[in-house]
């Protein structure tokens, strides 16, 4: 699909059912561990409501009415104050390599930004090269252990990059 039919938009109820499917789609497609990964999160059935809440937000990518991921970001748990996480960032292939993941974190950061947060952190898979890599230009740093408690003990690359 052309670029310009592609739509980066706030999460709507309606999308929980599409974006549950297309996540768990892609996460099954790339790998990713059943446990200890976003694939086993309680709320990826219940996107919008979990990201329905102070200080979070997610955007989820659309074309003709579809959805065909999204990513978004909420309050670290553990250091909800102050440091917020870029999470479930996934795309089906027919909107990767598009500059849609390029435009979907330069939203999140600017309103992680807004929204008074100072670090963004992510946690990724080793194996997600490109994903790395786009981070990586977006002045991303790698850490060596974890933040918070985000319960994904399988991802073992964890990065931050500082927002003010």
């Amino acid at each position: 699909m052309p670029s310009k039919d592609w739509t980066i938009r706030l999460i709507k109820p309606e999308d929980n059912k599409p974006l549950a499917l297309v996540l768990r789609n892609v996460l099954l497609e790339l790998g990713v561990p059943k446990t200890g990964t976003a694939y086993a999160d309680p709320e990826l059935d219940n996107m919008y409501q979990a990201y329905h809440h102070k200080k979070t937000s997610y955007w989820v990518v659309s074309a003709g009415g579809k959805v065909f991921g999204g990513g978004g970001i909420a309050p670290l748990k553990g250091k909800e104050t102050e440091i917020c996480e870029f999470q479930k960032m996934y795309f089906d292939p027919k909107a990767r390599g598009l500059g849609l993941g390029t435009q979907l974190l330069d939203i999140a950061l600017k309103k992680a930004i807004f929204y008074g947060y100072s670090h963004c952190y992510l946690e990724t898979m080793p194996y997600m090269k490109s994903a790395q890599q786009l981070y990586k230009n977006y002045g991303f740093d790698y850490l060596n252990q974890s933040l918070g408690n985000t319960g994904h003990f399988s991802c073992t690359v964890w990065m931050i990059k500082k927002l003010v």
